[in-house]
Formats: C-alpha cells, sequence, structure tokens
C-alpha cells in the first residue's frame, strides 16, 4: 500500500506538470535570457524571502538544498503546493501601467525512504516569459516606426531528489530534474511612415535535465540550540536546443514578402550555480537564516541577431548575486497546552539581487525585496501537523534609464503532513 501511494504521487505530479508549472509575468524584463527567473523556495520559507540553503526541518520540504531531505520525519509524508498573486505598477517617465497576474506554482512532496535517507519529488517553475508593449522610434531616413514587442513561455522542472545522512552532522544530497518548455517572441511594426517594414519572430523548444547538488552540516549548541551550515552547486551545462528566427520583409506598395530563416544549434545553456547558507535556532524558537548565492550568467553565450547574422554571442548576460536574510519567530514551541496564536509562526526577511542581463550594453535594474508571512496550524480530528502557509512581498527594481517597477506578490501555500507510515495499535 505504501508502495501504491508513493506511486500515486510520483503520477501526480507528472500529470499537473503542464497545468500547474505554469509560472507567469507581465515584466519587459522577460524578454532577455531565458525569461524572468521563478523563486525556488516553498511557501514555508517565502514569508523569510525564499532562505532555504540551511534550513533543515523534518515537517518541511525544501527543495533548495536537496541535503535536508535527510531530517524527514520517519513517520510522515509530506505534500505542499503553492499558488500566488501578484499585482505591478511599471513606470518610465511620466507614464505608468499596472499588470496583475495569477499562477498555481508547484507541487512537491517528500518521505523518508529509510533510516538517513530522505526523498522528494515534485513540478516547479524555472523561468518564465510574458510581455506585449510598443516602442515608437524616429528615424531621419525611416520615418516614425512603432513596433509591438510580445512574447510568452518559460522552463519548468519535473524533479526527483535525494538525501542522504553521512555521519551525524553531515548530511548530502542531489536534485534531478527533467526539464522542458518553450519561448517564443516577436517584434511586429503596428505603424510606419516607411515603405518596407520587418517582422522578427524568435522560438526555441527545450528538452533537457537539470542537476544540483547540495550539502548541510548541522551542530547542536547547548541542550536547545543548532548552528547549521549549507552548500549548494548547480552545474552548468548545454541545453542542446535549437534556437530559430525569421524575418519577413513587406512592401507596402507592392505587398510583396519575402522570409529569411536562421537557426543556431546548441543555442543556450545553464550556468554554473553556486550558493552558501547559514542558519541558527535558538531555543526551538528563534531563527536566524542568511542565503547568498552566485549564478555564473557571464560565462553563457546566448543568440543573437547583428548586422545580418543570427549567431552566439558573448556579453548578453552578466554574474548575478544575491542575499537574502530571513527569521522565524515561534512564541511556544511546546504544543501541547498552548494557545493557538503562540503555534503561530511569524516570519520577516529582507533581500537584494543583481541582473541576470544586460540592455544596450548597461546593467539592468537592480532588485530590492521585502517580506513577512505567518505559519498557521490546521486543526483536525487526527493532528495539528499540517500547515497553512500565508506571506507578502514587495519587489522593486530600477536602474537609472530604465522602467521602474514596484511588485506585491502574495503567496499562500499548504503543507500536508499526514502519518502514513505510523503503525497503529488497536486494543
Amino acid at each position: 500500500m505504501i508502495r501504491l501511494r508513493i506511486l500515486g504521487c510520483l503520477m501526480m505530479a507528472a500529470a499537473v506538470s503542464g497545468a500547474w508549472a505554469q509560472g507567469d509575468t507581465k515584466s519587459p524584463y522577460s524578454q532577455f535570457g531565458l525569461g524572468v527567473l521563478s523563486d525556488q523556495s516553498q511557501s514555508a520559507s517565502r514569508g523569510m524571502n525564499g532562505v532555504g540553503y540551511a534550513l533543515r526541518q523534518g515537517n518541511q520540504v525544501n527543495t533548495l538544498n536537496p541535503a535536508s531531505y535527510a531530517s524527514v520525519d520517519s513517520l510522515t509524508m509530506l505534500f505542499d503546493m503553492g499558488l500566488s498573486g501578484q499585482m505591478t505598477n511599471f513606470k518610465e517617465g511620466n507614464v505608468k501601467r499596472n499588470a496583475s497576474v495569477a499562477s498555481f506554482e508547484y507541487v512537491v512532496g517528500s518521505f523518508r525512504l529509510m533510516k538517513g535517507v530522505g526523498m522528494s519529488f515534485g513540478v516547479l517553475p524555472l523561468t518564465s516569459v510574458g510581455y506585449d508593449y510598443q516602442s515608437t522610434t524616429h528615424n531621419l531616413s525611416t520615418g516614425t516606426l512603432k513596433e509591438n514587442y510580445t512574447g510568452k513561455g518559460g522552463l519548468h522542472q519535473l524533479m526527483l531528489g535525494m538525501g542522504v545522512q553521512l555521519l551525524k552532522p553531515l548530511s548530502i544530497g542531489a536534485n534531478i530534474s527533467y526539464l522542458w518548455g518553450s519561448i517564443d517572441r516577436t517584434v511586429a511594426p503596428t505603424s510606419t511612415s516607411a515603405s518596407n517594414t520587418l517582422t522578427k519572430t524568435y522560438s526555441t523548444t527545450i528538452n533537457s535535465y537539470k542537476l544540483d547538488l547540495g550539502m548541510q552540516w548541522e551542530q547542536r549548541i547547548g541542550r536547545s540550540d543548532r548552528l547549521t551550515i549549507g552548500a549548494v552547486v548547480g552545474l552548468g551545462h548545454n541545453l542542446k536546443n535549437t534556437a530559430d528566427m525569421s524575418i519577413v520583409s513587406k512592401n507596402s506598395a507592392s505587398n510583396l514578402m519575402d522570409t529569411t530563416r536562421y537557426s543556431v544549434n546548441d543555442a543556450m545553456e545553464l550556468p554554473m550555480t553556486y550558493g552558501v547558507g547559514v542558519s541558527y535556532q535558538y531555543a526551538g524558537k528563534l531563527t536566524l537564516a542568511t542565503d547568498l548565492s552566485l549564478q555564473k550568467w557571464g560565462d553563457v553565450k546566448f543568440p543573437g541577431y547583428n548586422a545580418g547574422k543570427y549567431e552566439l554571442m558573448s556579453g548578453q548576460l552578466r554574474d548575478r548575486k544575491a542575499v537574502n536574510v530571513g527569521v522565524d519567530w515561534l512564541p511556544n514551541p511546546v504544543l501541547q497546552g498552548s494557545k493557538f496564536l503562540e503555534r503561530v509562526h511569524y516570519k520577516l526577511g529582507v533581500g537584494y539581487a543583481t541582473p541576470y542581463y544586460i540592455i544596450d550594453g548597461k546593467e539592468g535594474p537592480k532588485e530590492l525585496s521585502v517580506s513577512a508571512g505567518l505559519s498557521l496550524p490546521i486543526m483536525n480530528g487526527h493532528n495539528s501537523r499540517s500547515v497553512l502557509h500565508l506571506s507578502g512581498q514587495w519587489v522593486r527594481s530600477s536602474a537609472d534609464g530604465f522602467i521602474t517597477d514596484n511588485t506585491f506578490r502574495i503567496n499562500v501555500g499548504i503543507t500536508f503532513n499526514e502519518r502514513w507510515f505510523m503503525k497503529w495499535m488497536v486494543d
């Protein structure tokens, strides 16, 4: 029966992958690189601004560091699913626009395979592409040109992971993911005073893999305090995809059209990714955590069109650096007999990140983020181990000469903590 349940969970994750892993965005910055990078954290740490490299909790799924799976409770089966909605205000000069999106983000699960060995599985987004805006340029030779920029798509991952406790303080783990998705972009004229117009279409389909390795070292300090150090490495590699481009030239006077097609093989890559984190838990009440990450996008070439050629070009992307700090406060860690509000987790977090793309030779907008959240125990007739997570996050992306966007995001998640593996005794 246990094997059938686990198999059923894996089949469910695969079945909903097409519908549930659809990240969404309306940011014009998603036209660069592989799109807007999705938050890889789960709902339990969203209120802490997504920290997780050094979080090691047996009652929560933490895919940021697969070494954490080794701490999963031996009696339970964990399910975690989350959705989000966001409202964004875009500002350029005196022009302002608002946009809103909502999506079912992820579903993940975790269970203990044997003593010191835990497993996890799930479907998560990796990047999102979604934009639609108009640009107007003026040129003495070609006149006024209005173009519409549109794009859609993104990358998703079907993940399977394992964590193993090698020694009492040391655990290691790995996530292997099937990576898939498509990205389509179009630049089309809407009106022009020129006699010749060009419509450019870019498209690619990706089917590859993603491999992440993790390590955690947990050291007890005294009777009730714990210090945990975590590290992760994401392996960079070529995605072995083909990037296609077509240019349709149309003469408005003769109404004649001509199409030119280009293709680039082995067009896109994932960068090497490095992350380290530290967390400190005091008396089971207070958890402080911080993460540092580096993505080596600057080493990645990306297809681009220049001087009549569509080819791999360097200098379009740059290394992305991020730092996040979070705090979790639980008033009363002794659940039995305590009041409801004393069993609620109260969370805060802040973060800063640099962009991974370059716009017209300039560094793109930097991100500043602040978050807050609650984790509420769900009461039922059997236990109160399941948790409802609510969090809000404000993100500001800005740089001189570029569009400034302010995003308010609401995340809602639920962790089902079921005692599948408990042996019940009947008198």
